[in-house]
């Protein structure tokens, strides 16, 4: 199978092995699921005029790699601003959801600014290969390609990735999509731990978006902060091949396994 999941109906899909996570095989990389989700708000009462500014992920347990159901909803309509929500569910329990805004776009190119520095292309860095411990599932399913840093090693990283594999098989995913499925890997490729010895598990994911994603390839600027008293912060940059997209943070928790 080429994809994350298999569509059984219009509500429910099944997780294949590419989403498998780095914590066991039988929980799922939040990367696909967030894509995932991020596919039922695009079709959630779609409005073409309108663009995703935030999206805020909760992590209610571990997504199983098995069926799921997924819901979405419009919270609080709105004719220039409207709240979404969307959630993923295995037998009845809630695993994770998500609450989005969405705003109709307007035309702001004469004022935009901010946005910072392109990166590197990843046509001009050097692939990463997955070692041998982290072989199969969701890093596997993926490209990776290194500006500073890289995913398997400790400390700040700018890393380049795109999925290898759709999320729903027999579509083609939207550049969004692609998106989040890369973002919430910032507290990988920037872990300063090495995760056979300790756990660094993201209890969310929070991204807010300046303008529209585009292309495949999606990159994180990404860091990582350990405190004291067992809590962290992931922090990245998002950006596509045009330059800066969006923000991301994460709240981990750290224990030794």
């Amino acid at each position: 199978m080429d994809a994350f999941y298999e569509l059984l109906d219009e509500d429910r899909v099944v997780a294949t092995g590419h989403t498998t996570g780095p914590w066991g095989n039988g929980s799922q990389h939040l990367g696909p699921p967030s894509a995932l989700l991020v596919r039922a708000l695009e079709r959630c009462a779609p409005r073409p005029e309108a663009v995703l500014s935030r999206v805020v992920f909760e992590v209610l347990g571990p997504v199983p790699v098995a069926e799921l159901t997924v819901t979405a909803s419009v919270l609080r309509p709105g004719r220039s601003v409207e709240l979404l929500t969307a959630e993923l569910a295995h037998e009845g329990r809630p695993v994770l959801r998500a609450n989005a805004w969405r705003i109709v776009a307007g035309d702001t190119a004469a004022v935009a600014s901010g946005e910072g520095e392109g990166l590197v292309p990843p046509s001009e860095c050097e692939p990463m290969a997955v070692p041998e411990h982290w072989q199969g599932g969701y890093l596997a399913a993926m490209e990776w390609r290194s500006v500073a840093g890289g995913i398997f090693a400790p400390g700040d990283a700018v890393v380049w990735a795109r999925a290898q594999v759709r999320v729903v098989a027999g579509e083609e995913p939207s550049a969004a999509q692609r998106l989040f499925t890369v973002a919430d890997s910032a507290s990988g490729v920037s872990s300063r731990l090495d995760i056979r010895t300790w756990y660094a598990i993201n209890t969310d994911l929070t991204v807010h978006l300046h303008r529209e994603p585009v292309g495949e390839w999606f990159a994180l600027d990404a860091r990582t902060v350990i405190g004291p008293s067992g809590v962290g912060v992931a922090s990245s940059v998002l950006h596509d091949e045009q330059g800066p997209v969006g923000r991301s943070a994460q709240s981990l928790y750290v224990r030794e396994r």
